[in-house]
C-alpha cells in the first residue's frame, strides 16, 4: 500500500490522551496505521490528499444496528408504534426476507455509516429466515471496506410459548450455540488492526431462555469474543422483566453473567440508579441511541449519569427501520441535544459527544487500536469540508456538531479509501441500490 500524506487542514481534532486539536497539521499513513502528525512531514514518495478547508476527526465508531432494516424503512403501519407493536408489525416482513436482500440491505447500510463518517461498527443480527446466515453481512462489510463487528444475534421463545416473535423466526438453542461457535471459527480475528471481530448476542431478554443466555455467556467466554443484547430499552421491557423474572434487568443481567468489560448492552434507557452503578463496577458498556430512542418513544436515556458514574458508553444508530437513518454524526448530535434537554445547556459539549463517539465506542467494543489520531494506531478517518454552507459563520469548526457538513468528504479505514470527494469508491453503490429497489418491490408485494 502506498504511503500518504494528508496536508492542508485546517484543524486535526486528534481525540487523543491530551484531547488535542492541532491547526494546519500533516498527518502520514504507512501501511495501514498513522506514521507521524505533525508539521512539515516529509514524504517525497507519498500520494499527497489536499485537505484545505477541511477539519480530520478519528473515524466514528458505531456499536449498535441491525443492518438487515435498511430494507425496510418508514414501513406505513410501523412509523407511529412504539417497540413491542413495532416489532409485530415489522416480523412478519422480515421472515420472508431472503439471504440476497440480507446483503445488499447491510451493503446500503454500510455505506451510509460511512458517507456519515463511521469506520468502524457493530451489526447485531437475530434472526435468519430462509437460508440467511451472518456470513452474509460479513461478506457485505468486506466489499464496503467498514472495520466489522458483526454479532450472531438469536431468538428462541416464539409467541407460542411467551415469547414476542413470530415462532417461524426462533431457532432451536443447541442449534444457535453450535453456529455461534461456527461463525466465530470461521471469521473472528482478534488481532491489532483486525477488519473483523465476532460477537455473541442473543436477541433480548423476551426473546431468548435464562439457559441461552446463561450458555451463551459461557461460549463466548471460552471463546474470548464479546456479549451483546438489548436491555431496559423502554417502560414495557421493565414491566415484562418484573412480571416474567421478578427482578429488575440489570439484576437478570448480572444473575445469567452478562455484566463485565466484554458485555454491552444496546439502549439502556431506563437503568435506574443501582444498575448504573454495577454497570460502572463491572465495566459493563452501553451502546446509546438518541435516534431511535426518539423515534419509538422510548426515552432519553441517562447518559449523563452513566458518564459521570464511570460506565463505559459509545453510539448506535440502531436499526433503519428503526431510526429511519444511519448517520452516526447525526447520532451525536442528537445525543448531545438530548442530554441538553434534559440536564440543561451545559450537560453535554460537541466535543464530549464527538468523544462517545469515538473513544466511547472504541472502549465499548474493545478496541485500543482505533478511536483516536496518533502515531502508531490504525488509520481510520475522516475529512469533513467545513468550507461550505454548513459551516459558514462558524467560529470554531472543531465543533461542526453545532455547525458543520453531515456527510464526509473522504474516509478512510486502514489507510484505505472508502470514500472519495463525497462518494463511495470502495464497491459499486449502484448495483446496490439497484438490488436495494428489486427486492422492497418483492415484499411490498
Amino acid at each position: 500500500m502506498a504511503d500518504r500524506l494528508l496536508k492542508n487542514a485546517s484543524h486535526v481534532v486528534t481525540m487523543d490522551d491530551d484531547r488535542r486539536v492541532l491547526g494546519d497539521a500533516e498527518i502520514l499513513i504507512r501501511d495501514g496505521v498513522i506514521a507521524e502528525i505533525g508539521a512539515g512531514l516529509i514524504a517525497p514518495d507519498a500520494e499527497v490528499i489536499d485537505a484545505t478547508g477541511c477539519l480530520v476527526t478519528p473515524g466514528l465508531i458505531n456499536t449498535h444496528h441491525h443492518l438487515y432494516q435498511t430494507m425496510t424503512r418508514a414501513v406505513p403501519a410501523a412509523q407511529d408504534a412504539s417497540l413491542f407493536p413495532w416489532l409485530q408489525t415489522l416480523y412478519p416482513i422480515w421472515e420472508r426476507m431472503v439471504p440476497e436482500e440480507f446483503f445488499c440491505s447491510a451493503q446500503i447500510g454500510l455505506t451510509e455509516l460511512a458517507l456519515s463518517g463511521c469506520t468502524t461498527t457493530s451489526d447485531h443480527l437475530y434472526l435468519f429466515p430462509n437460508g440467511t446466515r451472518l456470513d452474509d453481512t460479513i461478506a457485505a462489510a468486506g466489499e464496503v471496506g467498514l472495520r466489522f463487528h458483526p454479532t450472531r444475534g438469536a431468538m428462541s421463545i416464539g409467541k407460542s410459548t411467551g415469547g414476542l416473535p413470530p415462532d417461524s423466526l426462533v431457532e432451536d438453542e443447541s442449534a444457535i450455540l453450535e453456529d455461534c461457535i461456527r461463525v466465530i471459527d470461521a471469521f473472528h480475528d482478534p488481532a491489532p488492526g483486525s477488519l473483523c471481530r465476532v460477537g455473541v448476542a442473543p436477541c433480548s431478554p423476551f426473546s431468548v431462555s435464562r439457559d441461552l443466555m446463561r450458555e451463551a455467556a459461557v461460549l463466548a467466554r471460552d471463546k474470548g469474543v464479546r456479549l451483546h443484547t438489548h436491555l431496559a430499552e423502554n417502560d414495557d421491557d421493565i414491566a415484562y422483566s418484573l412480571e416474567n423474572f421478578g427482578c429488575r434487568p440489570g439484576q437478570y443481567a448480572e444473575d445469567l453473567g452478562w455484566v463485565g468489560e466484554d458485555v454491552w448492552h444496546a439502549h439502556c434507557v431506563k437503568l435506574d440508579p443501582s444498575e448504573i452503578e454495577l454497570f460502572a463496577r463491572t465495566g459493563t458498556g452501553v451502546a446509546h441511541c438518541p435516534c431511535s430512542n426518539c423515534r419509538l418513544a422510548s426515552g432519553v436515556a441517562p447518559v449523563r449519569a452513566m458518564r459521570e458514574a464511570g460506565v463505559p458508553v459509545g453510539l448506535g444508530v440502531d436499526g433503519s427501520a428503526s431510526n429511519d437513518a444511519g448517520s452516526l454524526v447525526a447520532e451525536a448530535r442528537q445525543a448531545m441535544l438530548l442530554q441538553r434537554l434534559v440536564g440543561g445547556a451545559g450537560a453535554m459539549s460537541p466535543m464530549e459527544a464527538l468523544e462517545i463517539a469515538t473513544r466511547g465506542g472504541a472502549r465499548v467494543l474493545g478496541r485500543d487500536d482505533v478511536g483516536y489520531l496518533a502515531a502508531g494506531m490504525r488509520a481510520d478517518l475522516a475529512i469533513w469540508d467545513v468550507s461550505g454552507v454548513e459551516s459558514s459563520g462558524s467560529w470554531d469548526p472543531a465543533a461542526f456538531l453545532l455547525a458543520g457538513p453531515h456527510a464526509v468528504r473522504d474516509l478512510f479505514v486502514e489507510g484505505r479509501p472508502i470514500v472519495s470527494d463525497g462518494k463511495v469508491v470502495s464497491f459499486d453503490l449502484s448495483a446496490a441500490l439497484d438490488a436495494q429497489a428489486r427486492g422492497v418491490a418483492r415484499l411490498r408485494g
